[in-house]
């Protein structure tokens, strides 16, 4: 059995269930989706869907250095928006921090997402 290791950082959200910020099983880290939350006051960051979007990839990029990797290291993205109205200026930030590397991508509009953020973004990195 490949070992599995709980990634956990200060630099990033705590988790708000019963969850771990990210699981590194082998080579392969596997990172739960991050909302807008501020790391240091656990409050939501405020402001347009851009600023949500900023919020969130830092709180990847924790997560993602945690477990010893980066964004090039990212091959699978899943993109959760309240609302695909959102898709365009979500898509503006997103490619900053994702664009030079292209993981695969689903990006879908839900009907609700914890504490009613506007946006929430989970990968999967390999080393």
């Amino acid at each position: 059995m490949t070992a599995r290791s709980r990634i956990q950082t200060p630099a990033a959200p705590a988790a708000i269930g019963p969850y771990s910020q990210a699981v590194l099983v082998g080579d392969t880290l596997y990172c739960s989706g991050q909302i807008p939350l501020d790391p240091s006051t656990m409050e939501l960051v405020s402001g347009t869907i851009a600023d949500e979007t900023e919020r969130v990839c830092q709180n990847l990029a924790a997560v993602l250095e945690a477990g010893g990797m980066d964004f090039s290291h990212v091959v699978s993205c899943n993109v959760y928006l309240s609302d695909m109205a959102h898709f365009a200026e979500m898509n503006g930030v997103y490619d900053r921090y994702f664009g030079a590397s292209l993981p695969a991508r689903a990006t879908v509009a839900v009907a609700g997402l914890p504490k009613s953020v506007r946006v929430e973004i989970a990968c999967v990195a390999v080393r």
